[in-house]
């Protein structure tokens, strides 16, 4: 079973949503048999290279592949015609752009899976069901159109090298600790919480014996610089560490008792370990972004003030629920 994964989203975040739905089909299918093709930088063979999640890249020599009609004319020209690629057994389109999904639908395929149009792009009509909200409703849809079971597997953290988690373990070697994640990665929706409120629940959180923990990167230094003036306590584990990356705060998040997070990339990397959450979100949609983990709690400031401000959640809102 040869399956093509095409994936237009660009940023970290974007793909760890997808390590479940990846990591079921490649327990049921195989990983030799999953390529990927990614509109922007394949980030499962450079920074999250290290959750070994195993995929052949296909390589197409387009950049931000998908998003200009000319892309249809140089696939036909370039890829197709040449016989360059082989037909696959399934194509999952992971996106819903008329334009990417046309684009895409020129590769050969025995079936093809797309939710665009309402799922018009399916090469079997069934009676698909809405993934906007639930990723692993795809499976769910997979399997109708492929008639077949695929069991869904949650990825896994411990796949990741037992390096990290000893690192981790070095880092933060007792208990009590809660983590923040306070700053956010695309600036082109407000998604912060103000750092204020960030730095007065771990005053108190510190008051009641637990350690704050701030994944913040390592050049941040204004910020870092800031907030350990303020928390006498407050850590910072990467600054001590030769490792980096998603895999390190993974497993560094294996270590806490709760997080406390925005709306940003290491939300989900925190996600991976399965531990207590309370997670804040402004003008994203939590339904669709809040990780999917056993204990999570959200504080969405459009259901609770009616608002896509972020900052009008309060600090007892959180303070409540830890």
């Amino acid at each position: 079973m040869k399956i093509l994964i095409y994936n237009s989203g660009g940023g970290l975040g974007d793909s760890i949503q997808l390590l479940d739905i990846i990591y079921s089909l490649r327990e049921k299918f195989g990983s030799n048999n999953i390529f990927y093709l990614s509109a922007h930088k394949n980030h499962f063979n450079n920074s999250l290279s290290d959750y070994n999640i195993q995929l052949n890249e296909l390589k197409t020599d387009i950049i931000y592949f998908g998003f200009r009609l000319w892309h249809l004319f140089k696939s036909k020209k370039n890829i197709l015609k040449n016989n360059s690629i082989e037909q696959f057994d399934l194509i999952v389109d992971l996106q819903s752009k008329l334009r990417n999904t046309i684009i895409l639908k020129q590769f050969p395929s025995k079936n093809f899976y797309s939710s665009t149009l309402n799922f018009n792009f399916c090469n079997v009509a069934k009676d698909y069901i809405s993934t906007k909200f639930d990723l692993k409703n795809i499976l769910i849809n997979i399997e109708k159109l492929l008639n077949t079971e695929i069991p869904f597997k949650k990825y896994d953290f411990n796949e990741i090298n037992e390096k990290y988690f000893n690192e981790a373990k070095r880092l933060l070697p007792d208990d009590n600790y809660v983590g923040f994640s306070v700053t956010q990665g695309n600036e082109y929706r407000k998604k912060s919480w103000p750092i204020e409120k960030f730095i007065n629940v771990a005053k108190k959180i510190s008051l009641l014996n637990k350690k704050p923990v701030f994944f913040i990167e390592k050049n941040n230094l204004e910020l870092i610089q800031r907030i350990k003036g303020e928390i006498n306590n407050a850590m910072f584990p990467e600054l001590d560490s030769q490792l980096s990356g998603p895999p390190l705060v993974t497993s560094l998040s294996s270590r806490l008792d709760k997080a406390i997070s925005i709306d940003n990339g290491i939300m989900h990397m925190i996600g991976l370990a399965d531990i207590p959450m309370i997670v804040l979100f402004g003008p994203t949609n939590s339904k669709k972004f809040a990780p999917k983990v056993k204990n999570i709690e959200i504080l969405d400031s459009k259901i609770i003030y009616n608002s896509e401000d972020i900052s009008n959640i309060t600090e007892d809102d959180v303070l409540k629920l830890i």
